[in-house]
Parts: C-alpha cells; sequence; structure tokens
C-alpha cells in the first residue's frame, strides 16, 4: 500500500502529552503517590502502552466497539469517576476526544465492551461531546502514514457528584472536576495505519 503524501507531511506535528487533561494541574489527584498507585485502570484487551486491537478502531475502519475497561477501588470518599479519552498524537493544537464520559458509579469495577456506546447500556452514564460533535466512543482513527498514535484512557475519581447533563463539554467538564480529584489512573495504547 502507498504512503499517504499527508500523513509523511504531518509526521512531525502533533497537538503533545502536555495538551492533554491529565497535563492540566488543576485536575491532578490531591496526594499524588510517589510509587505504585493504588487506583489502577487496566483493560484485558490490551496491555498499557500496547495497540489497541483492530475491533476497536473508528467507525470507518473497524467495529468501532469500546473496548473493555477494569479499575481498582477509588479511595474513600469518591462520588463520581469521569473517564476521558484523548489521542494527543492529532496534526492539531488540542488532543481528539475519543470518549467523554460522567456518571460512573464508584463502586463499579470497570465497564463491559461497549460499555462507552451512546445511549449508554450502563445505567447512570453520561456522554459528553466528542469528535464532530459525537456523543459516546469514537475508536482509533488516525492519519495513514502519521505514525503511531497513542489513545490515553484518563480515569478521574472526584470527590462529588458532577451533576454535568448529557452533551456536556470537555470544557464543562474539566471546570467541574478542577480541585475534586482524588485519585486518577490512566492506560495508553496505540494505534496505527500504516
Amino acid at each position: 500500500m502507498p504512503k499517504n503524501p499527508i500523513g509523511l507531511l504531518l509526521r512531525n506535528r502533533r497537538a503533545g502529552e502536555g495538551s492533554l487533561v491529565w497535563a492540566d494541574p488543576t485536575l491532578a489527584a490531591r496526594e499524588e503517590p510517589s510509587s505504585t498507585p493504588s487506583f489502577a485502570l487496566t483493560s484485558p484487551a490490551f496491555a498499557h502502552g500496547a495497540p489497541i486491537p483492530p475491533r476497536f478502531r473508528g467507525r470507518l475502519r473497524g467495529e468501532n466497539v469500546s473496548p473493555p475497561l477494569e479499575w481498582t477501588a477509588p479511595p474513600a470518599g469518591t462520588r463520581e469517576l469521569v473517564l476521558v479519552v484523548e489521542d494527543p498524537d492529532v496534526p492539531f493544537r488540542k488532543p481528539a476526544t475519543h470518549a467523554l464520559t460522567s456518571g460512573i458509579d464508584p463502586e463499579s469495577r470497570g465497564l463491559v465492551e461497549g460499555g462507552l456506546t451512546d445511549p449508554a447500556p450502563v445505567p447512570g452514564l453520561r456522554h459528553g461531546h466528542g469528535p464532530l460533535g459525537r456523543r459516546g466512543y469514537a475508536g482509533p482513527m488516525p492519519i495513514p502514514s502519521h505514525g503511531a498514535h497513542a489513545y490515553v484512557f484518563q480515569l478521574f475519581a472526584l470527590d462529588r457528584p458532577t451533576e454535568l447533563a448529557s452533551g456536556f463539554r470537555l470544557s464543562e467538564a474539566r471546570a467541574v472536576m478542577a480541585g475534586h480529584v482524588l485519585a486518577r489512573a490512566r492506560l495508553d495504547g496505540t494505534y496505527e495505519i500504516a
């Protein structure tokens, strides 16, 4: 398959790690662990830093099913979990948002495969706007020949409910989360289209 000239041209242009919500100091956990974190996010579908299986890729090239996610117990006092999935490797100033979900029950220990579909199959979940105004999960769809893209799953444990309505924006989520993060967990996957 021939290389995509647009992907090659933009190969060194990326939003960058510092553009993730993870890098926002107002969304840091109150007491970041110095060694092994007690709140961890994993997936039975892929390991941290490993490629995301094709089943979970975006609508144009795959089934666009959200991967199953699992996490350990959040800290005492957690009232709600919020998940943000971003691609910091897009050739823009801001990362692409691939999922934005609030209302996750802190008593739950994960989301099943397809759990980020809109409308939400899990009671209580509320999806914000992602790419192109869509709600729910939007799987990896990097520009061909642009190189590997990271897909960063960021889970935040909050000390209060967000009370965000479905269709909320990332800016709204950031505003209500600021200063209320008890703990956070992260899982990175990668995807590349040659």
